[in-house]
């Protein structure tokens, strides 16, 4: 396996794409059961030494492991989101999961990867080099936006796709997944996909923008995107949240 390439600061590659992305644009988390973070708490183990590759700020880092009793590990490329981190108690290397990094550890139990594998040019590189830092019997936790939701198939309808600092269209992402392109890349990593789900993505800013969503209250509308997301996920799903184990 070649060293996994990515760029010292991924923000870098929105350059001309859109306005220069804020480093701390991501310093949220949103622990609602249906939306990533909560999805990932519901998949993390207790007791575990957990590492979180591209862990950002830690904000989702601390909500999927909130109350777990979990020893915390990080990296992240971009300095600022890395000082956060560090502050917010998780070990945290500012830098990429590289061979050096692996061979230095023992094994996780967990490895994260939430809403990276995007972000990078060689994701299929980069996730078999998250499984070879998991224990045997370890877990992967990974989310990636869906390419096929809803926003995306109404933009390309009217022959748009413009780059955004935030969300789906995110003018940093590199890849795009469907349901089946995020299994057909873990089967070829040798990960095995035991549970997935999907991100109802309610804080979407097409649901304050678009008729007929923008006329209804959130009260009503929040509802109503989850039991539309659990009928229909591949259209209404914002991310694909999968768990996976190390075949063999």
């Amino acid at each position: 396996m070649s060293d996994v390439q990515i760029a010292p600061r991924p923000d870098a590659h929105a350059y001309g794409l859109a306005p220069a992305p804020e480093a701390l644009r991501y310093d949220w988390g949103n622990d609602e059961p249906a939306e990533v973070a909560g999805i990932l708490h519901t998949m993390m183990p207790s007791n575990a030494r957990v590492l979180d590759v591209g862990c950002g700020t830690g904000a989702v880092t601390l909500i999927a492991n909130r109350g777990k009793n979990n020893e915390l590990w990080g990296i992240e490329p971009e300095p600022e989101r890395a000082r956060l981190a560090g502050v917010r108690g998780i070990r945290v290397t500012c830098g990429t999961l590289d061979r050096a990094f692996v061979e230095g550890h023992p094994p996780f139990d967990v490895v994260m990867l939430a809403d990276v594998l995007e972000h990078v040019a060689a994701p299929g590189e980069l996730l078999e080099r998250a499984a070879s830092a998991v224990k045997p019997d370890g877990l992967v936790l990974l989310s990636v936006p869906n390419a096929a939701h809803w926003t995306m198939r109404l933009h390309l309808l009217y022959g748009r796709f413009d780059y955004a600092e935030t969300g789906i269209r995110d003018a940093t992402h590199l890849r795009w997944f469907t349901e089946k392109t995020i299994r057909a890349l873990c089967r070829h990593c040798g990960l095995e996909v035991v549970a997935m789900r999907h991100s109802a993505g309610n804080d979407l800013p097409e649901y304050r923008r678009h008729l007929p969503w923008r006329l209804l209250p959130g009260r009503v509308r929040r509802p109503l995107v989850r039991r539309l997301t659990r009928a229909a996920p591949r259209l209404f799903g914002c991310q694909h949240v999968v768990a996976a184990k190390p075949r063999g």
